[in-house]
C-alpha cells in the first residue's frame, strides 16, 4: 500500500510541474499582449515645442518621451502640459540654461510645480524639486517624480488620477537686477508603467483634460464641440477595468486548485481494508 501511495505521489507531482509549465507559456504571451497605457514620443516626425505657455490655459502640449524647450526671461512663469493615465508613475525633467556668470548678480532660486486636471498641485515622491545655483554656476536642473496615477479617488483626497498634467517652470527667487534677463529651458516628461500592483476598484467616468465636460454635454447637439486638450495616450485612455492583476489572479486560482488536487491524490487511501 505504502508503494502505491508513492507511486501516486509522484504522479501527482508530476502532473502539477506540467501544469505550471503550460501556464507559464499561456500567460507570457497574454502579458505581453495587454495594452500598454504609457505614451511616447510621436513618430510622425514632427518637431518638438520650441514655445512655452505663460498659463494654464496657455500651457504648451507636450508628448512623453519628447525634450520641449522655450527662451524666456528669468521671473517669468512657463508652463507645458502633457497626459498620464493609469498606472503611470510620471517623472518630470527640466534643465534651466542662465545667462553669463558676469552679467548675473546674487544666486538664484528655481523650481518646478506640476498640477492635476484639476489644477492641484500634486506632490512629488522624489527629486530635486527646488535648486539654489550660484551665480558662477551655468545651468540647473531640476526633477520631480510624482506619485502613481490611480483609476479612482475619493472627492476629498489629491491623489494623481488620469488626465491632463500641467508643469511650471519659474525662478521663485532671484534678485532685482536679474529680473528679465534672457533664459532658457528644455522640459522632458517620461513615465514608468507600474502595472497592476497599483490597480484600484473604481475608474472615472472621464479623464481629466480641458473641455471634456464641454464636449460631453454638447455631442448630441453638435459635433464640432470645442475641445481644448488635442493630446492623450498612444493607446488611448485605459477603461480603469483591465490591468494584469487578472492574469495573476486567474492564475494563481488555477494553481490553488491543483495544489488541491494534488494533496488529495498524496493523502487518499485505498478505501477501507476488507474484512
Amino acid at each position: 500500500m505504502r508503494g502505491t501511495r508513492v507511486v501516486r505521489g509522484v504522479g501527482a507531482l508530476r502532473v502539477l510541474a506540467a501544469a505550471g509549465l503550460m501556464l507559464g507559456a499561456a500567460v507570457a504571451p497574454a502579458a505581453a499582449e495587454s495594452p500598454s497605457p504609457t505614451s511616447s514620443a510621436s513618430s510622425d516626425g514632427d518637431s518638438a515645442p520650441t514655445t512655452a505657455g505663460t498659463s494654464f490655459r496657455t500651457a504648451t502640449e507636450i508628448e512623453q518621451g519628447e525634450k520641449a524647450t522655450a527662451n524666456g526671461s528669468t521671473g517669468d512663469y512657463l508652463y507645458w502640459s502633457f497626459p498620464a493615465d493609469l498606472g503611470q508613475r510620471p517623472t518630470v525633467k527640466a534643465t534651466v540654461k542662465l545667462p553669463e556668470s558676469g552679467k548675473r548678480g546674487a544666486g538664484q532660486t528655481w523650481r518646478i510645480d506640476v498640477y492635476d486636471g484639476l489644477r492641484r498641485r500634486q506632490a512629488c515622491q522624489y527629486g530635486a524639486q527646488t535648486r539654489t545655483v550660484t551665480p558662477e554656476a551655468s545651468s540647473v536642473d531640476l526633477a520631480c517624480t510624482l506619485r502613481t496615477v490611480r483609476g479612482w479617488a475619493e472627492p476629498w483626497a489629491d491623489d494623481p488620477l488620469p488626465g491632463t498634467y500641467y508643469v511650471r517652470l519659474t525662478a521663485v527667487s532671484v534678485g532685482s537686477a536679474d529680473l528679465g534677463r534672457p533664459a532658457s529651458a528644455e522640459v522632458e516628461v517620461d513615465s514608468k508603467d507600474i502595472g497592476g500592483s497599483a490597480a484600484v476598484d473604481g475608474s472615472l467616468g472621464k479623464p481629466l483634460v480641458p473641455g471634456i465636460a464641454v464636449k460631453s454635454a454638447s455631442d448630441e447637439e453638435s459635433d464640432d464641440s470645442a475641445v481644448l486638450s488635442s493630446l492623450d495616450p498612444d493607446d488611448g485612455w485605459s477603461s480603469g477595468w483591465w490591468t494584469d492583476r487578472w492574469i495573476w489572479t486567474a492564475v494563481g486560482g488555477v494553481l490553488a486548485a491543483l495544489a488541491g488536487i494534488g494533496g488529495y491524490a498524496l493523502t487518499k487511501g485505498n478505501g477501507r481494508p476488507r474484512p
